[in-house]
């Protein structure tokens, strides 16, 4: 490998191949055979990548080692002439979970015994610590907590179908809603009438949820808001768009939630 070309810069290149090609993370890390999180790492420059997984590599994303190894290489004229004539995907593929409304409202009413009774928990930090808990589980884990679709929105990330969730749940007599100030402005807050069945939680679910509810739990809506903002997910998407999963894996310090040593460091 060419000593020339730091790992950030071919990292970088083995991305935008790899978008130019319409393959994903999870793609490239079944071909390689190891963990995508590692793929995420590589495309970082966090990883180093070995002269036998480059080899593999150009042959998956069809490019010259002499190339890919010039400083002038240009990922888009390289596969020009491989095009069939159908558009090239670039854009980020979005996971797009199976929702499991059950374990969601068991999850939102179990932080809800934990905060309701924090006098800055009303629906904004709410928001965010369901956000939390999914995409970090999802970062630390690489399996969706509860599928739930969260859309970036002017005052951070906001889960879907909330709205019709939280109607029914009132309905069944598991919430209760109620309008109140804090610091001198209108506030919504839920408070849970039922207890939330923890045998539906194993382990590193009621882990991550906790760390989450101790992390954020006493911040206002408006700091909560503010660092959501800067969080990769959120970063990386465009307004009104759905986040993807995967960019959890993008996360840098103080975001990612986890220690990316599952295997060796390539010399």
């Amino acid at each position: 490998m060419d000593a020339r070309l730091s790992p950030g810069l071919i990292g970088k290149r083995i991305l935008e191949l790899r978008k130019l090609k319409g393959l994903s993370q999870e793609d490239i890390a079944k071909f390689l055979e190891i963990p995508r999180s590692s793929v995420a790492q590589m495309e970082l420059g966090r990883r180093n990548v070995s002269i036998m997984e480059l080899i593999q590599l150009s042959e998956l994303l069809g490019f010259s080692l002499d190339k890919f190894l010039a400083k002038d290489f240009q990922a888009m004229e390289k596969l020009k002439p491989e095009s069939t004539g159908t558009p090239a995907k670039t854009e980020a593929r979005i996971a797009v979970p199976e929702f499991n409304v059950n374990r969601f409202q068991n999850i939102l009413l179990y932080i809800l015994e934990r905060c309701a009774g924090k006098p800055n928990v009303g629906e904004t930090v709410l928001y965010k610590l369901l956000y939390f808990c999914d995409f970090n589980y999802y970062e630390k884990y690489e399996t969706h907590l509860t599928g739930a679709q969260y859309r970036k929105l002017p005052y951070g990330p906001v889960p879907q179908k909330l709205d019709s969730i939280l109607f029914q749940m009132i309905t069944n007599g598991h919430l209760q809603r109620i309008k109140t100030e804090y610091h001198g402005y209108p506030q919504t807050r839920y408070l849970p009438l039922k207890k939330a069945d923890l045998t539906q939680m194993n382990a590193a679910e009621k882990e991550t949820i906790d760390q989450v509810i101790e992390q954020f739990s006493d911040w206002s809506a408006a700091a909560i808001s503010e660092y959501s903002h800067r969080d990769m997910p959120w970063k990386a998407s465009e307004e009104g768009e759905i986040l993807d999963y995967e960019l959890a894996f993008y996360r840098e310090a103080p975001f990612s939630v986890r220690t990316y040593n599952d295997e060796p460091e390539q010399p």
